[in-house]
């Protein structure tokens, strides 16, 4: 997270923006409180989808379809996104957005629960974004690794929760220590799984980079 007021700022005075439509998608959906990608995070993903150029895209959590859209602008013409969503106002208002930005064919929404429905797909995925239930990464994290092939790339959003990841678990609120002590078995899963080499990039509310290397990789 990046706590200078200042650099913030600063990094956001550099953005060009997404397109009149992303970026009213983004004013609308922030005046609505509907969470979507926080900019620095934005400008991180679209880097990463452009430098690993996908040829199938997995996103978990689609909410108004803003992340799609920012990944579609920059994936190869030949890729595909599959977006999760089970919330039905949102699903409405995603295919909606999907629809006017001519990206209908290139997104496909699957509506329902990401718990079942990871177990149904067939992958592999070249790249895939989590972003939605928090407390649910753990458990879904065995399904993801079986839908990514070695050198693929699961970008985790929102991993460092305002900040709190860092307190004990009795530092938190006690609503929230359910998801603040799955968030941190999560991390250090990624952090010591051998197949994964992640990094926990400070940006945004936290992003947890992981690719997915060969087993059996001896360290020098």
């Amino acid at each position: 997270m990046i706590t200078d007021e200042r650099i913030r700022n600063y990094i956001h005075s550099l953005e060009s923006g997404h397109g009149q439509l992303c970026d009213r998608i983004a004013r609308e959906a922030m005046e609505r409180d509907i969470p979507v990608i926080k900019k620095e995070t934005s400008a991180l993903l679209k880097t990463l989808v452009a430098a690993v150029r996908p040829g199938a895209i997995l996103e978990v959590g689609t909410a108004v379809g803003y992340s799609a859209l920012l990944m579609a602008q920059v994936m190869p013409a030949g890729c595909r996104i599959t977006t999760i969503e089970k919330y039905k106002p949102r699903i409405r208002e995603a295919e909606k957005n999907f629809k006017e930005a001519g990206q209908e064919e290139r997104i496909t929404l699957v509506e329902g629960d990401a718990e079942e429905l990871l177990g149904s797909l067939e992958g592999p995925y070249d790249f895939i974004f989590m972003d939605a239930a928090k407390g649910q990464y753990i458990r879904w994290l065995p399904r993801i690794l079986a839908l990514m092939p070695v050198g693929g790339v699961l970008f985790s959003d929102n991993v460092l929760q305002d900040g709190t990841i860092v307190q004990s678990r009795f530092g938190v609120e006690r609503r929230d220590r359910t998801i603040h002590s799955r968030m941190r078995e999560y991390l250090y899963t990624l952090k010591h799984m051998e197949d994964l080499e992640t990094a926990i990039v400070p940006v945004g509310d936290g992003a947890a980079i992981s690719v997915r290397r060969e087993t059996g990789r001896r360290d020098v």
